[in-house]
C-alpha cells in the first residue's frame, strides 16, 4: 500500500526538489499549513514580508539572478490579490517565479463567504499559468507544471492556488524528483537558417549585435562574449541586458543601452545600421516603432520563439531555438565581420558615449547633486561584481544610460513594466541569495517616490540583516512624469510630494540615515555609508533641473 504523506508536505517537498532555498510570504489563515512545514524545512529559509508585492518583487529577483524560479506565498483573498502587480512584472519582465495562494476550502468555493475571490480568474492574465489543486493526488503534479511553465523560455511566472482543506488532507503521490524539475533544453535554430545569418553579417559593412533582456543570463551572455571575442561586432544593450558587455571589450565594440526615447548612440549605430541581430529582444522593453520608425531596417531575430511580426519590425530571418546554442553555431559559422573600431562614424559614437565625464556639472563643487556627479561618483566605489538594482524613475534613466556594468544581471531594473518600488525588495533578494547570504554590500537606488511603495521592507532588511546602502534621489516629486507633462502640456500636475525625513524614517527601523545636502558632501557621505555594515539610506538632495534633456534632440519624438 503506497505511503500518505500531507499534501502541505509534498508542496514544500516540491519546492525543495525545485532548488529553492529562499521564499517569501505574508502569512494567513487560508495558507497557514504550507507556513507551519516551511518552518520546520532544514534549507528553506522563510521570509516574512510587510506586503504580499513585495514578497513576488523579492521572488522575482531571486528567479532573475539565480535562474531558479522564486517563489512566494500568501493567503486568499486580498493576499493573493497583492500578488498581482508583482507578477505582471516577473512575466512581462522574464523573470521565473511560481507564486502560491491559498484560497477556502473546496466546499465553499461556489460561496459568497470570507475571503472568497476568483483568484486564478484575476491572476491568470497577470502569469503563463494559473491553476488549483483540485485534488490531493494532484498537488505534486500541479506543482511540477508550474515550475517547469515558469522555468520554460519565455519565463515568467506561474500561480498555484490551493485550497485550505486540500493542504491538509494526504496524498499518496509524493514529490517528483529534481531532475523532473529542470525545464527541456533546446537545441539551435536549423544550421541552414544560422549559415544563412552567418553570410549576412559577412557581406554586411556595419552589422550590429543588438542584446534584449533574454539575452542577459550568465549562460547566454558567456556565448555571445565568445562571439564578439571572435568577430569584433559593434553592440548595443537594452537596459535589461546591462552587463554583457566585458570591461575589457567595451571600448571598442560597446555604443551603450537604449530606451524610452530614440536619442541615444545606439540609437544612431542602429539608424545607421545595414544588419541588426536582435539576440532575445523583447518589444515591452524599447517598442520597435521608436527604433525603427520607418519599418526599413534590416533585421534577424534571434530567439526561442517567433517575433511579433509588424510594420516596424519585419525581420528577414528568424532563428528560433537555444539562444546559446545558436550564437555558438553561428560564431563557428561566420568566418569575418566589420570591425566597428575601424569605422569613423562607430570611432565617433564611442566618444559621444564618453564625452560626459567631461562634462563641469559632472565635477561641480557646490549645490544641489547633478545626477552624472553622482554616477561619477558611485561608479568608481564599487566593483563590476557589486549588485546594483535600480527603482522606476528619472533615477533609472540615468543609470541605465550612465552606469557602467560588466557583469550579466549586476545592474537590475524593471524595464517592461516600469513597475516602481523594486529597488529595495530586489536589494534584499540580492543579499539573501549571496554565498553566504548578506556577505556583501548590495547597492539600490530609488526615487523618492518610488522608493514610498515599498519602504517598509526596510523592517525586512533589517531583521534579516541585509547588507545593502539605499541612496534616494530626492526632489520632492514624480519627476519622470513630471519632465514628460511639461514636454507635452507646458506644465506639470499631480507630481508634488515631501514631508517626509528619510533619516529619521530609516534610523525608526533601526538602520543608519545620511544626508547628501550639497556637492561637496557627495565623496565623503557615500565613503560613511558604503562603509556600514548593514542597512544604510543617504537622502540625497537631487538636482533635475536638466531632466528634459534625457528626451531632447530625438531622431523621432517619443515623447508619449
Amino acid at each position: 500500500m503506497a505511503t500518505s504523506k500531507q499534501v502541505a508536505h509534498i508542496i514544500v517537498e516540491s519546492l525543495y526538489q525545485a532548488g529553492v532555498r529562499v521564499v517569501f510570504g505574508i502569512p494567513g489563515a487560508k495558507i497557514d499549513a504550507i507556513f507551519d512545514t516551511l518552518t520546520d524545512h532544514p534549507e528553506i529559509k522563510l521570509i516574512i514580508c510587510r506586503h504580499e508585492q513585495n514578497a513576488v518583487f523579492m521572488a522575482a529577483a531571486v528567479g532573475r539572478i539565480t535562474g531558479v524560479p522564486g517563489v512566494c506565498v500568501a493567503t486568499s483573498g486580498p493576499g493573493a490579490g497583492n500578488f498581482t502587480t508583482g507578477l505582471v512584472t516577473a512575466t512581462t519582465e522574464g523573470d521565473p517565479v511560481v507564486a502560491l495562494v491559498g484560497s477556502v476550502p473546496r466546499i465553499s468555493s461556489l460561496k459568497h463567504t470570507h475571503q472568497s475571490m476568483k483568484a486564478l480568474a484575476i491572476l491568470g492574465p497577470a502569469s503563463k499559468s494559473a491553476n488549483n489543486i483540485d485534488v490531493e493526488n494532484q498537488a505534486a503534479e500541479v506543482m511540477l507544471a508550474a515550475f517547469r511553465m515558469a522555468s520554460a523560455s519565455p519565463k515568467g511566472a506561474t500561480v498555484v492556488s490551493i485550497p485550505m482543506d486540500v493542504a491538509a488532507g494526504k496524498s499518496t503521490v509524493g514529490a517528483f524528483p529534481s531532475l523532473a524539475f529542470e525545464a527541456p533544453r533546446y537545441g539551435p535554430a536549423p544550421l541552414a537558417e544560422i549559415q544563412k545569418v552567418a553570410q549576412m553579417i559577412e557581406r554586411a559593412k556595419l552589422p550590429v549585435l543588438f542584446l534584449g533582456q533574454r539575452a542577459s543570463s550568465p549562460v547566454v551572455v558567456q556565448v555571445v562574449r565568445d562571439f564578439i571575442r571572435k568577430h569584433r561586432i559593434a553592440v548595443v544593450e537594452t537596459f535589461q541586458a546591462a552587463g554583457a558587455v566585458s570591461e575589457d571589450l567595451a571600448p571598442t565594440i560597446f555604443f551603450g543601452r537604449i530606451g524610452l526615447f530614440h536619442n541615444q548612440a545606439g540609437d544612431r549605430l542602429l539608424n545607421q545600421s545595414d544588419l541588426i541581430i536582435a539576440l532575445g529582444y523583447d518589444p515591452a522593453e524599447y517598442d520597435a516603432n521608436l527604433w525603427n520608425p520607418h519599418g526599413n531596417l534590416k533585421i534577424v531575430h534571434v530567439d526561442f520563439t517567433s517575433c511579433d511580426y509588424g510594420p516596424n519590425y519585419r525581420p528577414e530571418v528568424e532563428l528560433l531555438g537555444s539562444v546559446r546554442e545558436t550564437v555558438i553555431q553561428l560564431g563557428n559559422d561566420v568566418k569575418s565581420c566589420a570591425d566597428p573600431s575601424q569605422d569613423a562614424f562607430c570611432k565617433s559614437l564611442r566618444n559621444e558615449l564618453v564625452a560626459w565625464h567631461e562634462d563641469a556639472q559632472v565635477k561641480c563643487s557646490s549645490g544641489l547633486v547633478h545626477p552624472l556627479h553622482f554616477i561619477s561618483a558611485l561608479q568608481q566605489r564599487v566593483s563590476k561584481d557589486t549588485t546594483v538594482t535600480c527603482d522606476v524613475g528619472t533615477v533609472y534613466i540615468y543609470m541605465m544610460r550612465y552606469f557602467f556594468a560588466y557583469e550579466p544581471r549586476k545592474l537590475l531594473c524593471s524595464n517592461g513594466q516600469q513597475t516602481l518600488g523594486i529597488g529595495m525588495p530586489w536589494a534584499i533578494a540580492a543579499s539573501l541569495t549571496q554565498d553566504p547570504p548578506c556577505s556583501e554590500k548590495v547597492v539600490s537606488l530609488s526615487g523618492d517616490g518610488g522608493f514610498m511603495f515599498s519602504s517598509q521592507e526596510l523592517s525586512t532588511a533589517v531583521q534579516q540583516g541585509c547588507n545593502i546602502t539605499h541612496f534616494i534621489w530626492n526632489d520632492h516629486s514624480y519627476n519622470m512624469v513630471e519632465f514628460q507633462e511639461e514636454m507635452k502640456y507646458g506644465r506639470s500636475s499631480g507630481i508634488s510630494l515631501g514631508g517626509v525625513d528619510f533619516v529619521k524614517y530609516v534610523e525608526a527601523f533601526n538602520g543608519k540615515g545620511f544626508r547628501i545636502s550639497d556637492s561637496s558632501e557627495i565623496e565623503e557621505v557615500m565613503d560613511q555609508a558604503l562603509a556600514h555594515q548593514g542597512l544604510a539610506l543617504v537622502d540625497v538632495s537631487i538636482d533635475y533641473t536638466h531632466a528634459k534633456d534625457l528626451a531632447g534632440n530625438l531622431i523621432k519624438d517619443s515623447v508619449g
